[in-house]
């Protein structure tokens, strides 16, 4: 039917040209007669469009008949083109497209035409549709090349850029290997990606981007292109090992092809020789694809000569290499047995002599590699007594103070030996352990109750009990040495603070000695006309300079200067304790059983209290929020009042909550001054054997993390990660299990792992006593516990050397020192009781300073 419609189509075309050539002869004659044939035209034209529409309703009814007619559907397709009428050339397309499969030619007129009249972006999709339809009915590379050009228009869209990729991958896919017609897509496509790339940087990718690259492409998961942006990378940057680290893991993983992944192995520690990650990676490799023993052994020689930058990156090749050839024996053959224990005895020598020499360490102070050894000869070999002579070996290395050494060596005893030598073992354990002695005879004990006789355990309790006084008395001492060794640094710091000062005084009397001396003999003439201007407020003296020196000045340094010391001089030295002030002054508005202290905040925080207050309303109604101020602004804490108690517990549930990049700290509101001996955290100094101590932790290491590493141990009940006051860690964490029994198996199996290329040191947890020193000696005077700021004045010092106080306020005992700022002392016996003291203290005025230095 096609080809008979194609027949008729040629046919009507050939009649259309003779018809045209007749007409453009007539219209020649007519034009060179000059007759004017307008009208005719007009009525020629009003004649075809009725002769057209006539046609069309034929078409029509003919199709109503026989709807399966291909050759009136493409007429009248033709027909109503030519008409210009849109709505019923899409819907004859639309009946034509549901009947038969459309050519070539008419998906491409229907397609062109939808896109002139739907430029609009939100009918972009009704096109996308209509492409979908198209490249169903035929192959056909003139669409789908229409198609791509048509989606590169939609690039600025939200994913633009990857539809129009999608497109052309799968149009490649489509018709990519058209003999013909299958270059222009190729071609059309590599047009697209060099314009993209032309209107990027003009110089290279950075690592930095090129790893958001391949991220974004293994989330995709095409092997291809995952593979090819790798080797991009890798060729600008072909000594990175992490870069090489992940491409032979991404090809371990996923492609597995035995071919690329030992080339891509052998590239890496060619191009990083250094890095033993990568060495080792490629002996696994090797392995894991079958190659032979003589090979491997030659690759692992190689990564001996590498030269390695630490020691114990020799280690763990070692243990790479000792652990293929533990896989490889089945200990039922004794050549291949030898050879392991041959292995163990070289790398023993090798890290004796070459890397001591080298690195003065020998990389495995934990003979990690003598305890490997000891397990399989135990385990596999059955032989505990090549094992006990292995652990008195590691013994005798240095680690006998170590607790867990002595558990390791006692858990393999009990595991393949027996109670006589686990005894041993754990009396050996009691008598040389420094660490952690305390867990040592715990698990004695508990290996008496459940194994021993009576005389078993009066001897163990009597070895553990010796053991523990001996240990009590060593750290007595260590702590009663180190506090000598504070206060004497202590002693010598304030030493070194009174020369330095009395040596700036000295320097400051020097320079000032001659106007002080004439300043003195002054106002020793001139007293009793001070006192008596203190009194009447006189205000002459000789010239303008004496009366502002004798009288304002006087006044200021007596009444003025008096309550700037007691006023804004407090405010300074008491700058952090201004809103706890305020709120002392007005006791009915404060209410600390219903508020929290928040400290550690931002001093740059815009807004605190409407900040604050926001943040704490998901907790309770918020009263009042009260920041603290200073000169300068934000001091970086407040106080914030709910409306009931109730608020309080959830508030304290935001303790360490981020807030612009810092952990916020949130604790009770207590008065200090009612309680001084309330703290937030209590310093624990007791051994807390249910809970470790980890150090060496990465510092990008989470909870999570963490949690992954450890509940293989136990149950976890609580993991803190400890950080400063900035939020930022400091790679150490305490994880705290049920019972005693899992933490200890925490540390013997933790303790020397690696995490993300960082050794973990785990132990129990068992904080460092508090010294004496570290707490405030209130038997001390003030002067010596205040800060200098506070002694000296905001800067140091004051602007001058000399005393602005009368000598007579000095001659105050340790008693009278505890008096406020601006009220008089009470007097300490009874020849100093005179009658301007009162019973009861009260602020002093001008004229009772006044009255006071006369006396004297």
């Amino acid at each position: 039917m096609a080809a008979t419609g194609n027949a008729e189509e040629t046919q009507l075309q050939e009649m259309e040209e003779e018809a045209g050539m007749e007409r453009e002869m007539d219209s020649d004659e007519e034009e060179g007669m000059g007759i004017d044939n307008s009208d005719d035209e007009e009525d020629d034209s009003s004649e075809d469009d009725k002769e057209n529409e006539a046609e069309i309703q034929r078409l029509e009814e003919q199709l109503s008949i026989n709807a399966f007619d291909y050759n009136c559907h493409v007429d009248l397709i033709k027909l109503l083109r030519q008409e210009g009428e849109l709505p019923p050339l899409r819907k004859a397309r639309q009946k034509m497209s549901e009947l038969f499969p459309l050519t070539e030619e008419i998906w491409l007129d229907w397609l062109k035409d939808e896109i002139r009249l739907t430029e609009e972006e939100q009918n972009r999709e009704k096109v996308y549709k209509l492409f979908e339809m198209a490249v169903k009915d035929y192959i056909c590379p003139e669409i789908w090349l229409e198609y791509a050009q048509y989606s590169i228009g939609g690039m600025g869209l939200p994913g633009g850029m990857e539809k129009v990729r999608s497109i052309f991958e799968r149009a490649l896919t489509a018709v990519g290997l058209h003999m013909t017609k299958g270059a222009t897509l190729w071609e059309a496509y590599r047009e697209f990606e060099n314009v993209i790339l032309a209107t990027m940087a003009a110089e290279p990718p950075k690592l930095a981007e090129y790893q958001t690259y391949i991220d974004y492409e293994q989330k995709e998961g095409d092997p291809a292109r995952i593979q090819i942006i790798f080797e991009r990378a890798l060729a600008e940057n072909c000594l990175v090992p992490d870069m090489w680290a992940k491409y032979t893991k991404y090809l371990d993983r996923q492609l597995k092809i035995r071919d690329l992944v030992l080339s891509s192995h052998d590239r890496a520690v060619r191009n990083c020789p250094w890095t033993m990650g990568l060495w080792k990676n490629y002996l696994l490799a090797l392995e894991r694809h079958g190659a032979d023993h003589h090979t491997i052994s030659d690759v692992f020689e190689k990564a001996l000569n590498a030269g390695f930058i630490q020691a114990t990156d020799y280690v763990n090749i070692w243990e790479a290499y000792l652990d293929y050839l533990r896989r490889r024996v089945d200990f039922k053959s004794s050549r291949e047995l030898e050879e392991l224990r041959a292995a163990f005895t070289r790398s023993l020598d090798y890290m004796k002599q070459d890397v001591e020499e080298r690195f003065s360490e020998s990389g495995d102070p934990s003979c990690t590699i003598m305890q490997v050894w000891a397990k399989i000869e135990a385990l596999h070999c059955k032989n505990i007594q090549k094992a006990r002579e292995l652990w008195d070996s590691i013994m005798t290395k240095g680690n006998a103070k170590f607790a867990n050494m002595w558990l390791e060596y006692y858990n393999l005893e009990r595991s393949y030996g027996d109670a006589l030598h686990c005894r041993k073992a754990l009396h050996r354990a009691v008598q040389c352990t420094s660490d952690y002695p305390e867990h040592v005879c715990e698990v004695l004990l508990t290996f008496e109750r459940v194994e021993g006789s009576l005389e078993d355990w009066d001897a163990a309790v009597q070895k553990t009990e010796t053991r523990l006084n001996r240990v009590n008395e060593q750290r007595a001492k260590v702590a009663e040495k180190e506090a000598h060794l504070v206060r004497q640094e202590e002693e010598k710091t304030e030493q070194r603070r009174r020369a330095k000062a009395d040596k700036k005084n000295q320097k400051k009397g020097q320079k000032g000695s001659r106007p002080g001396e004439k300043r003195k003999a002054e106002d020793e003439d001139n007293e009793n006309e001070w006192g008596e201007e203190l009194g009447k407020g006189r205000h002459q003296e000789s010239g303008k300079g004496r009366r502002q020196e004798s009288g304002k000045g006087r006044r200021q340094e007596s009444g003025k200067g008096r309550r700037q010391e007691s006023g804004k001089g407090r405010r300074q030295q008491m700058a952090p304790a201004t809103v706890r002030k305020t709120q002392e002054d007005n006791p009915e508005q404060r209410k600390d059983d219903c508020s929290v202290f928040i400290s550690n905040l931002a001093f740059s925080m815009e807004d605190p209290e409407k900040r604050l207050k926001e943040l704490f309303e998901p907790c309770g109604p918020v009263q009042s929020v009260r920041p603290v101020y200073a000169a300068k602004g934000f001091r970086g804490y407040c106080y914030v009042q709910f409306e009931g108690k109730t608020s309080v517990p959830e508030a304290l549930k935001m303790d360490r909550r981020e807030v612009d990049g810092r952990p916020m700290f949130v604790s009770p509101c207590v008065d200090k001054n009612k309680n001084p001996d309330f703290k937030v955290f209590k310093y624990n100094t007791n051994l807390e054997k249910h809970k470790i101590f980890i150090s060496g932790l990465p510092f990008s290491c989470t909870k999570e993390q963490l949690e992954e590493l450890c509940k293989d141990q136990g149950t976890i009940k609580d993991i803190r990660l400890v950080t400063n006051r900035s939020g930022k860690p400091k790679g150490l964490a305490y994880v705290e299990f049920e019972d005693e029994a899992q933490a200890s198996q925490a540390v013997l199996k933790l303790d020397g792992t690696v995490l993300q290329e960082h050794t973990l040191a785990v132990a129990i947890s068992n904080p460092p006593r508090r010294n004496a020193a570290d707490k405030p000696d209130f038997s001390r005077p003030m002067g010596a516990m205040m800060p200098r700021a506070m002694v000296y004045g905001s800067r140091g010092k004051g602007r001058t050397q000399l005393s602005l106080i009368p000598r007579s306020l000095h001659r105050q005992t340790g008693s009278e020192s505890k008096a406020e700022n601006g009220t008089a002392p009470k007097p300490t016996g009874g020849a100093s009781g005179d009658a301007g003291f009162e019973a009861q203290a009260k602020p002093m005025s001008n004229s009772d300073f006044a009255k006071m230095l006369l006396r004297k």
